[in-house]
């Protein structure tokens, strides 16, 4: 048992080094992409003077694990929109639903490189929101900036929406996926927009339109509303949100250990409320409530549905005074009938 609580405690820590390895693989790749050309043209002797130290560079540090760069680095390609990781070829579930709706077709081959990726939200939830969206690791280090500035005395934003307006964005993005022959919800989809970015910076040396974008994203939940747009308008959220509706891992609260502390409703990125059982279909299973809590007395447990709100935390004030409530007017009444 003081294991298990240990792993979860530290979980969230996990989680950091996954979003990081995952944001620098979107930094890596385009740089093997560019490094792969170089090499296949034969260009060295073409080369600029900055694009020699970067060849240099780059096949000191590819050279103790490859042979033949312009074969071995098809390996691996592509980002977290779709890629091929050593062979085992991954897609995001809407960069498929978004095909389909373009196409007004089924091209299996395509579908089935989502399966994996749609076995695992149905399992944990939306955890690729949580542990693998590179652009979670911006917003959520745009929450700390939010963070410092309030703690400066600076107002950010806090408003709240209709969670149900992203399912909104991801119905109208289909729509206009199939209207326009496009995969038009790629065009709003900050996971995507981050790998593109990264790409164009990195192989062209400039962003792209995606980049402003994506940084009016950031402005939204830093002067609007707190993680606004992964909370309300994002299409992929949206529809990781309804694959990982009946998930079968999910956090569950210890009442008996429970505190009523309110630091886990606090440092909850989504707005939710683990204090009162309060975890939904919109739950990362990101770990941070585990974190913080004080008591330990959230755990991750295996069921179909999330646990009924158990009433206050038998560690809380509002339950020990609960019962010395009761009695009074238990005597209260005993008086009266007297």
């Amino acid at each position: 048992m003081r294991v298990r609580i240990f792993l979860w405690r530290h979980l969230n820590k996990l989680r950091w080094v996954s979003l990081s390895l995952v944001f620098a693989m979107l930094i890596i790749l385009p740089c093997l992409h560019i490094y792969q050309t170089y090499v296949a043209a034969h260009a060295y002797d073409l080369l600029a003077p900055s694009e020699k130290r970067f060849y240099d560079v780059m096949e000191s540090l590819t050279a103790p694990f490859i042979n033949d760069p312009a074969e071995d680095l098809d390996a691996v390609k592509g980002n977290t929109w779709s890629g091929n990781f050593w062979g085992l070829k991954l897609s995001d579930p809407l960069a498929v639903l978004g095909q389909m709706a373009a196409g007004f077709s089924l091209y299996w081959p395509f579908i089935l490189t989502a399966l994996i990726p749609i076995a695992v939200t149905a399992f944990f939830g939306r955890v690729f929101c949580g542990w693998i969206c590179p652009a979670n690791f911006l917003y959520e280090l745009n929450s700390n900036l939010a963070a410092w500035l309030q703690w400066a005395g600076l107002r950010t934003g806090a408003r709240r929406f209709d969670k149900r307006i992203k399912y909104g964005v991801l119905g109208l993005g289909l729509l206009l996926s199939a209207a326009t022959g496009s995969i038009m919800v790629a065009a709003v989809y900050p996971p995507a927009i981050v790998g593109r970015e990264l790409y164009y910076v990195i192989a062209q040396g400039g962003f792209g339109v995606g980049m402003v974008f994506f940084v009016g994203t950031l402005l939204f939940d830093l002067l609007v509303s707190r993680r606004g747009f992964c909370r309300y308008l994002c299409p992929g959220g949206a529809l990781y949100s309804l694959l990982g509706r009946y998930r079968l891992v999910r956090v569950r609260r210890v009442v008996e250990s429970c505190n009523d502390c309110q630091k886990c409703n606090a440092v909850c990125e989504f707005a939710l409320a683990p204090m009162t059982d309060g975890f939904g279909q919109e739950c990362t299973n990101c770990a941070a409530c585990m974190a913080v809590c004080p008591t330990d007395a959230l755990t991750f447990d295996i069921r179909l549905f999330d646990h009924p709100e158990q009433g206050p935390g038998h560690l809380g004030r509002r339950y020990r005074r609960e019962p010395s409530d009761e009695n009074d007017a238990n005597k209260a009444a005993e008086e009266a009938a007297a």
